[in-house]
């Protein structure tokens, strides 16, 4: 990402122009899994046209999240399984509001999440196996995320590289709890 930024390859997201290096944001721990800590020092970049700065976060990391992508996201896996937020705090090691939100976030936002990857799904395979319905609205975005993940890792056996939750925020710029319930 560094040497895309000092490159002139990365845009701005709202004007598609060039994003140019703008310092650092302050350093954060992230938990990661089995106990482990990430240390972020998020990378800031600015848009030549709007002058909007951007912080620029690896995959493993989404915004606003004290939680590794990982860990989130094997969550929401468990949750799709129907076991409650409770059972899966306890077996993540988090609180239990914590995962209570990454739940109901998700969970308001899985119909746009599944659309989303399942036409990621479909871009991306060239005879796409569509998942089976789940039965619920989060296990269905769960299945459609695992499904589009599956299908580049195919593509392209760098993206083997990183997880399917890493890869799901990459697609949508972390934007996996905080996308609007009018898309992504």
């Amino acid at each position: 990402m560094e040497r895309q930024l000092r490159a002139g390859e990365l845009a701005c997201p709202s004007y598609r122009a060039v994003l140019a290096p703008w310092g650092h944001g302050r350093p954060r721990e992230v938990s990661g899994d089995l106990g482990t800590r990430l240390f972020v020092r998020p990378r800031r970049s600015r848009c030549s046209d709007c002058q909007v700065t951007h912080m620029l976060l690896p995959e493993a990391v989404w915004p606003r999240r004290a939680d590794a992508a990982e860990v989130i996201g094997t969550g929401l896996e468990i949750a799709a399984l129907g076991i409650g937020h409770r059972r899966v705090a306890a077996h993540l090691g988090r609180a239990e509001g914590t995962v209570r939100g990454w739940i109901r976030r998700f969970r308001e936002r899985s119909e746009n999440v599944r659309r989303y990857f399942t036409v990621t799904l479909v871009a991306l395979a060239d005879d796409p196996v569509m998942p089976d319905p789940s039965g619920t609205a989060l296990a269905d975005a769960v299945s459609a995320v695992a499904a589009a993940h599956q299908a580049a890792a195919t593509k392209w056996a760098h993206v083997n590289t990183v997880s399917r939750w890493e890869f799901a925020g990459r697609v949508i710029d972390g934007r996996i709890l905080t996308c609007t319930s009018s898309g992504i």
